[in-house]
């Protein structure tokens, strides 16, 4: 990787984001809790919920993960509470789309258009999905306990 490609990957941008990450910590009475690990590069989100009316309502995320990882968590962070499980599928599926080659994720989810600097570093994508991936396992787990 060239030092053009690394000043493009991790823009100021993205820099800001997995320095500033929302909701870090853990819930007192979590409905739902995953942890998603990378095997490349041993990154780690653990994801806490609480459910209401189908939305996330209180939402907590441990994030020891490269700064792709962390500026992805950022960014889920900023959308939390409120979504839905359909919501966040939808920006998952996006932003993965997006990753693969497909275009940047419109509407509420807009902002993870800045992660499309990592589209040619494939071996980054599974940091970059951690926190989505851990934060619907978490969801899964309330439904389950509901």
């Amino acid at each position: 990787m060239s030092d053009t490609d690394l000043m493009a990957l991790y823009s100021r941008q993205l820099l800001a984001l997995a320095a500033d990450i929302e909701h870090l910590g853990r819930l007192d009475n979590p409905e739902g809790a995953a942890e998603r690990r990378s095997p490349q590069c041993g990154s780690t989100v653990r994801v806490e919920v609480a459910m209401e009316g189908g939305r996330i309502a209180q939402f907590a995320q441990q994030v020891r993960a490269c700064a792709l990882g962390q500026a992805s968590a950022g960014l889920l962070g900023k959308h939390m509470p409120g979504p839905t499980l359909d919501e966040v599928q939808a920006a998952r599926a996006a932003l993965a789309g997006m990753l693969a080659g497909g275009p940047a994720p419109e509407g509420a989810f807009a902002d993870l258009a800045v992660l499309a600097a990592a589209r040619d570093f494939p071996n980054r994508h599974a940091s970059i999905m951690l926190a989505w991936d851990a934060t619907l396992a978490a969801i899964a787990d309330a439904a389950t306990r509901a």
